[in-house]
């Protein structure tokens, strides 16, 4: 009959002869005050087995002294400063002892015992003295029974090491990240670290297909049809599994994907208190100006990344009442260019989709009651509100305001990655003017720093918002509106958008439309005769006197446009 802990025991490299030395080789039996449990733990694989032998050897030369055996070695590698940590085997080692199995309990330093202070191991000896037990520190030569104001004082001072480790550890890995190293952990989809290089670099054998499916969600490509067409040519994930569109959704998210160093979150209890929990942020670690900061080559650019991520967030919404922080849920794609502006004509309530025609929708939910209702072809309202709206535009004269209104909104449509970028930019400074005026009331008003002090940190805010203002501006410059100024250049890009730019641009310059009841069943009427809509500048008495000029112009482009279509 062998010991129950003798795989741990041969696990830290003991021979059988010196087992048998220590008294470790054959079970024990005894009373319970003859009898002793010794526990002993790695805090991390770079402690070495052999100061973890002696360990058990001088604990042992103890065990031999005090004229008690040792039932039972309990071993485990953990970290005893992480409240949210589990130690199994401290807790079996205890459980022994309180299960009147033996009355002592031998650990080598009182570090090894805990690291989170005298909270926990005043309630360990609290419940020691009731069974007449002992906890033994074979380094400090400790016995609780008389040395428990001693055993007290040394537990808080090694929850106060613990402190200053985890300080001086996360002061080393800041560092790392300011310089652009890779924090290490799992590299995402198409990239890797290889060893000792601390940047991200592509992986020749994924990095293909994570490029395809970049290239996918640029193009508004839904991530459940990236996953299907992979899944179709029998791609796999690095794991070997089928793609999901979860999962692409979480690669498309992680900044590192991007080639960028992620922010850490710090987690909290339920209290409010901060633990050495960590989460990764789909934000990136930026420098002192703002910039985020790189770690290596990326799959994506920052821009792609901040395009793709304004995709995703478009297609969903939160979810009400979901337990869950941020979660989101789906949005239906819109396949109508008038759903949101095209109103009722009785109830001036909304038109939707209803298959081959818009209907109202007031009608079709809640009944006849409500609304007598109205309906119309949609390829027809669709194909008439795109020439209405190519002739309108084209009719604006260049120095009409409502333009520039026009083309800002769908600048934010077509580039959201300058508007995130800018409102990330205008947060940033609005920061560091609120640390500015901070920092004046406690040299001015407060008088809490010394005027050299203030003078360099007031230096330093500066600087950055001089940096933040010129970043500011360059991405406030206005971009290149000539395109929607000619009546070619803008057909072309609403005939090469797809649904959802089409709605951006359509609603760029759109209010409401809405539809005249038909007169009559099989009503010939031109549907442009019918639909009525309200532009956003009925106002600018420029825009109206220029609207009727331009009519004919793009009238002779759309017959131009007819004839090469039925020519090709």
């Amino acid at each position: 009959m062998e010991r129950e802990d003798l795989p741990a025991l041969r696990a830290l490299g003991f021979e059988d002869d010196e087992l048998k030395e220590l008294g470790l080789w054959e079970p024990v039996t005894g009373e319970p005050a003859t009898l002793a449990e010794m526990y002993v733990r790695r805090s991390k694989k770079k402690d070495t087995l052999l100061a973890l032998r002696a360990m058990v050897r001088q604990m042992c030369a103890q065990a031999d002294r005090d004229q008690t055996k040792i039932r039972h070695v309990w071993f485990e590698q953990k970290s005893a400063s992480k409240a949210y940590i589990r130690r199994e085997e401290f807790e079996n080692s205890t459980a022994a002892i309180v299960a009147g199995l033996s009355k002592t309990l031998y650990v080598f330093k009182t570090s090894r015992l805990s690291r989170r202070g005298m909270g926990q191991v005043g309630l360990l000896l609290d419940t020691f003295d009731e069974r007449q037990a002992r906890i033994y520190v074979v380094a400090e030569h400790l016995d609780s029974r008389n040395s428990r104001t001693i055993l007290g004082f040394l537990s808080e001072q090694a929850r106060d090491q613990a402190k200053d480790i985890a300080e001086f550890t996360k002061l080393g890995i800041d560092a790392h990240k300011a310089e652009g190293h890779w924090p290490g952990g799992v590299a995402p989809y198409g990239l890797e670290c290889v060893k000792g290089s601390g940047k991200l670099s592509r992986k020749e054998g994924e990095y293909p297909t994570a490029r395809r499916i970049a290239e996918g969600l640029l193009d508004g490509i839904v991530p459940a049809k990236i996953a299907d067409k992979l899944n179709s040519e029998g791609q796999k994930t690095r794991k070997g599994a089928m793609w999901r569109a979860q999962t692409i959704i979480h690669l498309a998210q992680s900044v590192s994907w991007a080639g960028l160093i992620p922010n850490r979150e710090r987690a909290k209890d339920e209290n409010g208190n901060e633990i050495d929990k960590y989460y990764r942020s789909i934000e990136p670690l930026c420098d002192a100006k703002g910039n985020p900061i790189e770690c290596g080559e990326g799959v994506v650019t920052y821009d792609e990344f901040l395009k793709i991520n304004a995709l995703i967030s478009g297609r969903s919404r939160a979810a009400s009442g979901s337990a869950i922080g941020n979660r989101r849920r789906g949005v239906r794609q819109p396949v109508t260019i008038l759903t949101d502006v095209f109103k009722c004509p009785h109830c001036k309530g909304p038109m939707g989709n209803g298959g081959r025609n818009y209907n109202c929708r007031n009608r079709a939910n809640m009944g006849e009651s409500v609304c007598q209702g109205a309906a119309t072809v949609r390829q027809r309202a669709d194909d008439a509100m795109a020439e209405m709206w190519v002739m309108h535009i084209t009719a604006l004269p260049p120095e009409s305001s409502t333009i520039q209104a026009i083309a800002r909104r769908w600048l934010q449509y077509k580039d959201p990655t300058k508007e995130a970028k800018k409102r990330k930019a205008s947060a940033a400074l609005e920061s560091a003017v609120g640390r500015e005026m901070k920092l004046e009331k406690e040299f001015f008003v407060l008088q809490k720093m010394s005027e050299e002090r203030f003078e360099s940190l007031r230096e330093q805010v500066a600087a950055q918002i001089t940096e933040l203002k010129v970043q500011l501006a360059e991405l406030s410059k206005e971009a290149d509106l000539s395109p929607l100024m000619d009546a070619e250049a803008l057909t072309a890009i609403w005939h090469g958008e797809g649904i959802e730019g089409r709605r951006a641009l359509l609603q760029a310059a759109v209010k409401r439309v809405t539809i005249t009841p038909a007169k009559g069943k099989g009503d010939r009427t031109p549907i442009k005769e019918r639909l009525k809509v309200q532009w956003r500048d009925e106002k600018d008495p420029a825009a109206l006197a220029a609207r009727a000029a331009g009519v004919e112009f793009v009238e002779v482009c759309r017959q131009r446009r007819e004839a090469e279509e039925i020519a090709a």
